[in-house]
């Protein structure tokens, strides 16, 4: 592969229903060998599976930059945490416990932690390789299979990754891939043989794959979408600050679901924030994300750039003041001219009413709102139907936690922002879905519970 901004990189034949049907039964065997085997069995097969990954980190970074766009910079940064990952739930498999009651008369009870069974993955174009990894991970070290679909806009990497699991010794078709749309994620998500899907992506296709679930009783994992708040109090480390909202909206060309887009920051240090951000991220480099010293690279895909620069416009139109940015970029490389670039946008002069601020755009803009008291605060942090992360940016420590512990939302940060180790839970609130990805949280969606009664004496029956 080379960076081909425009054009068609490779084709892949689109999944129909055989063909789901298909890697469906081939995940069904190799579940009945994977379950039975001990955790520590899977542990060292896991491990193998991380190791081959690190071994091989740059030509799989390489290969997601192609397949998303992002910079080679963050993609490193993507496959270390995707070979985390693994090893992380691979310290976990060997660990996997029920526990023992002890009832009255020397009976007993105790609970076994059971695989599900065939789980369903679909993932998202922003991180295609992490998403698989922090789905795969969990399902795999319960025992499970998996079968995974990533976006149809970024095919490549997935396979990448059920090769490796191949070579570090999974049982044939423990991770399968299927490729293509809406209509092969149906297939998969009514397919009698699934288990449990976890799904990440946007909230309305979230609650399509919800409904269909309901018919066939499956559990659900739905990691959605975000328009989360980053509060800058006027006691904060500005220089800091200041790199906080970079990071909270510009990462993946902003393309973050739990990205901080609202950024309200305490009227007396407005102007100068403000400043600097504008400052800053004026400076960021755009263009070939296969360079070192890139920091931003190209949007999806041609639709999604055109969907991100309407928001703009509206904007706008709304009254939003353009501070910088938000308009297309064009590399001086001939063979980059065709890409999806466009300069990181910074908006003032932003209400809480208008469409830039209450939806979720997907790309990089940042609006910036002030505010004058930490209650006022708090209640427009609030006042959005998501509920995925939020940020607190201040020196007092007492501060941060009473506010945190005030917004609804499932991740928050304290003078930090985007930072998603593998150890912590990760996962919304409201309409930003429910269940958790990483953390010892995911073992819970991706397991069961019996429950054995031993009675060690007679039967006391009432009849």
């Amino acid at each position: 592969f080379k960076t081909c901004p425009g054009r068609v990189l490779c084709k892949v034949p689109c999944s129909g229903e055989k063909e789901v049907d298909l890697a469906v039964q081939s995940a069904k065997a190799a579940f009945k060998i994977w379950s039975q085997m001990s955790g520590m069995e899977r542990c060292r097969v896991m491990l193998e599976a991380a190791r081959i990954i690190r071994e091989q980190r740059e030509e799989i970074a390489t290969l997601e930059t192609i397949n998303n766009g992002k910079s080679i910079f963050e993609a490193r940064v993507d496959i270390d945490v995707s070979w985390q990952c693994l090893e992380y739930y691979a310290g976990l498999a060997g660990s996997l416990a029920g526990e023992h009651i002890q009832l009255p008369g020397g009976s007993f009870g105790y609970t076994r932690r059971e695989p599900l069974g065939v789980c369903v993955g679909i993932g998202a174009w922003n991180y295609p390789f992490q998403i698989a990894c922090w789905k795969s991970g969990p399902a795999l070290a319960c025992g499970n299979a998996m079968v995974f679909k990533p976006s149809p806009f970024t095919p490549i990497s997935v396979v990448r990754l059920a090769e490796i699991f191949t070579e570090a010794g999974v049982p044939k078709g423990l991770f399968n891939v299927v490729q293509g749309g809406a209509a092969t994620g149906q297939f998969l998500c009514q397919h009698p043989d699934v288990a449990k899907i976890s799904f990440t992506g946007s909230v309305p296709t979230g609650m399509k794959i919800m409904e269909m679930a309901a018919k066939g009783i499956k559990p659900v994992t739905l990691e959605l979408g975000g328009k989360s708040p980053l509060i800058i109090f006027s006691d904060a480390d500005l220089e800091n600050a200041v790199k906080g909202a970079l990071m909270a909206n510009f990462l993946t060309q902003g393309e973050v679901c739990c990205n901080g887009t609202r950024v309200f920051v305490e009227r007396k240090i407005l102007d100068t924030f403000t400043k600097e951000v504008v400052k800053r991220t004026q400076k960021i480099k755009i263009g070939d994300p296969l360079l070192e010293d890139t920091r931003m690279g190209a949007l999806i895909n041609r639709p999604h750039l055109n969907r991100v620069q309407g928001f703009i416009k509206q904007a706008k139109e709304q009254g939003a003041e353009v501070l910088c940015g938000g308009d297309l970029y064009v590399p001086d490389d001939p063979k980059l001219k065709n890409g999806y670039y466009m300069r990181p946008c910074v908006l003032g002069n932003c209400k809480d009413d208008m469409t830039c601020v209450k939806e979720e755009i997907f790309g990089p803009v940042m609006a910036i709102l002030p505010f004058d008291t930490e209650e006022e605060v708090v209640e427009r942090a609030n006042a959005t139907k998501f509920g995925l992360a939020g940020g607190v940016f201040t020196r007092d420590i007492q501060k941060a936690h009473r506010v945190v512990a005030a917004l609804k939302a499932g991740m928050c940060f304290i003078n930090n922002y985007n930072v998603s180790p593998v150890e912590l839970p990760f996962g919304g609130y409201k309409s930003s879905g429910f269940g958790r990805e990483n953390g010892r949280a995911a073992i819970e969606y991706y397991s069961q519970l019996k429950t054995v009664c031993v009675e060690m004496g007679d039967v006391e029956s009432v009849f």
